[in-house]
């Protein structure tokens, strides 16, 4: 199963197991978090309701990224400026997809399928 989560203003597609960085977060590594800003989900080419539906998360790191360079020049006017930035950054792993919702969607489907079998 797969989702696609909203979080620093960037979207990811995320599912069991993966590794993401996103913009810094606050908790220390090997904190649990919960993403709940879900744009879709789904399994296969199948799509799912996002109502309920949050992603589970452990903090693995919190890091920073490589350094930048910002250099300002104003030709013949001796005008140089050089700055440096690291930007802040979480390292994520996805523990679980789901929700109460979901739970009860995935329970449900093998019941039904099963029914019709056992009229027939």
């Amino acid at each position: 199963m797969f989702a696609i989560v909203r979080t620093g203003g960037k979207q990811y597609r995320v599912a069991a197991g993966d590794k993401i960085v996103v913009e810094k977060l606050e908790g220390e590594a090997g904190a649990s978090i919960t993403l709940g800003d879900i744009l879709l989900a789904g399994e296969g080419s199948e799509l799912h309701s996002v109502e309920g539906l949050t992603v589970s998360a452990e903090i693995i790191a919190q890091a920073k990224a490589d350094k930048i360079i910002v250099f300002k020049k104003r030709r013949r006017h001796n005008y140089r400026r050089k700055n440096g930035h690291r930007q802040q950054h979480t390292i994520l792993r996805i523990t679980a997809i789901g929700g109460e919702e979901m739970k009860k969607a995935v329970k449900a489907a093998p019941a039904d399928a099963e029914a019709p079998a056992a009229q027939a």
